[in-house]
C-alpha cells in the first residue's frame, strides 16, 4: 500500500473511506474529528451520547455519509484513555484502522487524520512514523504458494493535515515508518518461507540481494572460510545437513562514521531445527522453520537502517545453518572447539543455537565493537517465564541494558531484564571441557545466556531470547497478523538510532 501526505480539509477528501479518531471519555469531538462531526450533522456526537462508541482502544465505529462529504464512509477509531496514549497506542490505532478498511468491500483508498499529534501530545514526525508502521504491518500477507488469488486490501492511504507547515515533518515520519515496516516485513517473509525454500545458501542470497538494493556492504563466508577461522561449533551443528553453512556479514558505514567502533548485531539462523541426534518430538516440529528468526531480525534491521541511512556504523552477522541428524551429525558427548579456542562438551544437540552464536560472537570481536547484541529463538522456557508479552534481556553492561529498555519502550517490542548471577555458570561446568552446552531444565533460560556470555570478551554484550515472540497463531495484536511477527527489527533500529 502506498502512503502519502497532503495539505487539506479532512471533510472534503475524495476517498472510499475517511478515518478519524476519538479518545476514550471525550464527550465532544475535537480537531479533524470535530470538523467531520459538524459536516455530518453531529453523527459522531450522537454515537458518543448513545453509548454505542466510547473511544476505547481497538474499537471502531463505521458511519455512512450522504451528500455531506465526498467520502461515502467514515471510520472512527478509538485511541483509548489519553493518559495511557503513547507511540505504541498510535501505532496500534493505525493498524486497527487499516485492518478495518481492508474489511470493507470496494475500499481502495482511504484518507486519515494523524493519530496523536494533537491532543495525544506526540511529536508530528513520530506520530507519522507510527501511523505508517501500524498500517503497513497490519496489512502484511506472507508469501503465498496457493493457486487461487489472495485477498487484496487498500491500495493507498493519504494522511491529511490542515496545517501546511507540518507537512515536511509528516512526510519525513512517513518515510521513516515505511523504511522500518519494509525491514519488518522482509524479516516476516524470511521466517514464513518453508525450510525447503529457505536454507542457508538461499538465505544468504536473499541477504545479498537486499544489500545490493540498499547500498550495504556485504560478504558471505562458506564452509571452507569458516573452517579456516576455526568455527568448529557452528560447523559441527551443520554436519548432519546436506545444506552447507553460511555466515552473512552486512555493514552500514556512512562516510562520517566509517572509523567508528560499530554496533554489531548477531542473529541465530537455524533455517530448520530437528534437534539433531537429540531429536525433537514430531508434533509441531514444523514450527522449527522459525528458528532463524534472530537472523531474520538482524537482516531486516540492516535493511531498515540502510533505508534510513542512520548516521552510525552498524554491522549485522547472520550465522545460518540447518540442524539435521545423519551419520555425520555431531553427538551428545562430543567435545568441540570453536573460534575462540574454548572447548565445549555437548550434552544435547538440540541446544545448538548457543553453539552457532558462540562462534559468531567470537567473530564479532574482530571489529572492536562499541556493543554487541545477539538475538535468538534460544529456549522454550522463556515463554514459560514471560509468555508472549516480552522477550528476555540478558546483559553484561548496564548502559547497554538501559539503552535496550528505552528502545523497547519506543518501538513497542518489549523486553524484560533477566538475572545473570554468577551461580548460573556453575550449572554449565563440564568435567572434561571448559563448559557444557546445557545445564538441564532448571534455570535453563539464564544458564543458556551464561553459556553464550562465556564466548564474549572485550565488549559490552546483550542477549535477547526471543523464542516466544517471533510467531503468533492468531491475530491477537493488530500490528501482528497471524504468523511471523518480525520481532526485533523495530527494536534494533531504535537502538542503532540512539547509540
Amino acid at each position: 500500500m502506498e502512503i502519502s501526505a497532503q495539505q487539506g480539509d479532512i471533510t472534503q477528501q475524495q476517498a472510499d473511506c475517511v478515518v478519524v479518531n476519538l479518545f476514550e471519555g471525550m464527550t465532544a469531538p475535537k480537531g479533524g474529528t470535530g470538523a467531520l462531526d459538524q459536516a455530518l450533522g453531529g453523527a459522531i456526537s450522537r454515537l458518543i451520547w448513545s453509548g454505542d462508541f466510547s473511544g476505547e482502544a481497538g474499537k471502531t465505529a463505521l458511519l455512512y455519509a450522504g451528500s455531506e462529504t465526498p467520502a461515502p464512509r467514515v471510520l472512527v477509531v478509538g485511541l483509548g484513555k489519553p493518559e495511557a496514549f503513547d507511540l505504541h497506542a498510535a501505532r496500534q490505532a493505525s493498524a486497527v484502522a487499516a485492518k478495518a478498511t481492508a474489511g470493507l468491500r470496494g475500499v481502495k483508498t482511504y484518507a486519515t487524520v494523524l493519530h496523536g499529534a494533537g491532543l495525544g501530545g506526540l511529536e508530528t514526525a513520530a506520530a507519522a512514523q507510527a501511523l505508517a508502521e501500524g498500517a503497513l504491518l497490519a496489512l502484511y500477507r506472507p508469501p503465498q504458494y496457493k493457486r487461487e488469488a489472495s485477498e487484496i486490501g487498500p491500495e493507498s492511504c493519504v494522511v491529511v493535515e490542515f496545517d501546511a507547515e507540518k507537512l515536511p515533518a509528516i512526510e519525513a515520519g512517513l518515510e521513516a515508518g515505511k523504511a522500518i515496516a519494509a525491514g519488518v516485513n522482509s524479516a516476516r517473509n524470511y521466517v514464513s518461507e518453508p525450510p525447503n525454500v529457505l536454507y542457508p545458501a538461499e538465505f544468504a542470497e536473499r541477504a545479498i540481494a537486499m544489500a545490493e538494493a540498499t547500498g550495504l556492504s556485504w560478504s558471505v563466508l562458506g564452509k571452507r572460510e569458516m573452517r579456516e577461522l576455526g568455527m568448529g561449533l557452528a560447523l559441527a551443528v551443520s554436519r548432519g545437513s546436506a545444506h552447507k553453512p553460511r555466515l552473512v556479514i552486512l555493514e552500514h558505514a556512512p562516510d562520517a562514521a566509517a572509523d567508528q567502533p560499530p554496533l554489531v548485531l548477531v542473529g541465530k539462523g537455524i533455517t530448520f531445527d530437528t534437534g539433531g541426534i537429540s531429536i525433537k518430538p514430531s508434533e509441531n516440529m514444523w514450527y522449527m522453520k522459525d528458528d532463524m528468526s534472530g537472523a531474520a531480525a538482524v537482516i531486516g534491521a540492516m535493511e531498515a537502517i540502510a533505508r534510513l541511512n542512520l548516521p552510525r556504523r552498524v554491522i549485522g552477522l547472520a550465522i545460518c545453518v540447518e540442524n539435521m541428524p545423519d551419520g555425520k551429525a555431531y553427538r551428545p558427548g562430543d567435545i568441540l572447539t570453536g573460534i575462540t579456542g574454548k572447548t565445549t562438551e555437548i550434552i544435547s544437540t538440540d541446544a545448538e543455537g548457543r553453539l552457532v552464536l558462540a562462534d559468531a560472537l567470537g567473530y564479532a570481536a574482530r571489529y572492536e565493537p562499541a556493543a554487541v547484541v545477539d538475538l535468538a529463538t534460544l529456549t522454550g522456557a522463556i515463554g514459560v517465564a514471560l509468555g508472549r508479552q516480552a522477550a528476555g534481556l540478558f546483559a553484561n553492561d548496564e548502559a547497554l541494558l538501559n539503552a535496550l529498555l528505552v528502545a523497547a519502550e519506543r518501538s513497542g517490542e518489549r523486553l524484560w531484564p533477566m538475572p545473570m548471577y554468577a551461580e548460573y555458570a556453575d550449572e554449565i561446568k563440564s568435567d572434561m571441557a571448559e563448559v557444557k552446552n546445557s545445564g538441564g531444565r532448571t534455570s535453563g533460560v539464564s544458564s543458556s545466556a551464561k553459556f553464550i556470555e562465556h564466548f564474549t570478551e572485550g565488549y559490552p554484550w546483550a542477549h535477547l531470547d526471543i523464542a516466544s515472540m517471533v510467531w503468533t497463531d492468531a491475530d491477537a495484536n493488530p500490528v501482528n497478523p497471524k504468523g511471523a511477527t518480525g520481532y526485533g527489527v523495530r527494536l534494533l533500529v531504535e537502538l542503532a538510532n540512539a547509540l
